[in-house]
């Protein structure tokens, strides 16, 4: 009897933390969902990688209409041709995400753990000095990444690291070491010479995904990744990313993010204290978090409790 209970105590432990990365928190029968900052049903990430000099009429372009970016780059290849400079690093992406993308921009996943670990740390440090902020994100440099890979970061200071893995959905990530984002910024068009039929075709795809997302009443977050420098192809790309821009900017229900902002939100709503009669919520962290409890929203300032019966 008494491993009976023990057991039954376990599963129920086990669901308690398989809902909350879900954006769920689960009492008892009573479930606690996540809503974004200002009790916004849906978010946006833009992701870009490599820091080309595209990056530039991007950045202007996302300024124009509001929009949050996140930049992994690769610090050595800064101040050479094609890529962006050292010393616009900090004015240019002023208001968005600065991130790692290892130094050098190897397969991680063909190196040393050692190797691995220096490519991080070196661009971690460098990107840190160049914009004089915390540096606390990545992306692996072709998406490339196994355990080990995984395993070595863990010590470097790094809180996520986006893969180029399109899930075709908007579920919050469950491992932000394994993020898996929900589309290519062209479907998985990369366009070269000529704007194919399949290029079309993908294209199509991923503004279907963009149009199901602006009109989702559910909770949804939507990652887009890509390159600024696809956009300098044929196809009338940067046409194509400004339309994508006006469909998703400006609106009242979607929060525009960064990635490591939003896992600090993520993560404080995890670490949420519910009393045992599921009637008071602490929040002990530094942001405001709101939350949907029995079709109520309560926002549970920072450092403070709230009833919620």
């Amino acid at each position: 009897m008494k491993n009976f209970i023990l057991f039954i105590c376990f599963a129920f432990t086990l669901n308690i933390l398989s809902a909350q990365t879900n954006g769920v928190i689960a009492t008892s029968s009573i479930k606690i969902e996540m809503l974004f900052p200002e009790a916004k049903p849906k978010a946006l990430i833009l992701s870009f990688d490599d820091g080309t000099t595209a990056d530039r009429r991007l950045v202007k372009l996302m300024n124009e209409y509001g929009l949050k970016g996140t930049f992994h780059l690769n610090s050595n290849k800064l101040d050479t041709k094609g890529y962006i400079t050292k010393s616009e690093v900090k004015s240019l992406f002023k208001g968005h995400e600065v991130s790692v993308h290892s130094a050098n921009h190897p397969a991680l996943t063909a190196l040393s753990k050692i190797d691995i670990i220096y490519e991080v740390v070196e661009d971690r440090k460098e990107l840190e000095r160049l914009t004089g902020n915390l540096v606390r994100g990545m992306a692996y440099p072709f998406g490339n990444y196994n355990d080990l890979v995984v395993e070595a970061i863990k010590g470097t200071g790094i809180e996520y690291a986006r893969t180029v893995k399109d899930s075709y959905n908007f579920i919050i990530p469950e491992d932000f070491l394994r993020w898996d984002p929900s589309i290519h910024q062209f479907g998985k068009a990369y366009f070269t010479a000529n704007d194919s039929l399949n290029d079309k075709k993908e294209l199509a795809i991923f503004f279907k995904l963009a149009d199901d997302f602006v009109k989702s009443n559910a909770l949804a977050l939507f990652d887009v990744w890509g390159h600024s420098w696809e956009n300098d192809g044929a196809g009338d790309r940067w046409t194509k990313m400004e339309d994508f821009f006006k469909m998703v900017s400006k609106r009242s229900d979607i929060q525009y993010t960064t990635q490591i902002d939003l896992v600090d939100y993520m993560t404080a709503f995890k670490n949420l204290k519910i009393s045992v009669d599921k009637s008071i919520i602490s929040n002990l962290s530094s942001l405001d978090v709101y939350v949907k409890f029995e079709n109520k929203v309560y926002k549970i300032p920072a450092g403070s409790q709230v009833s919620v019966k």
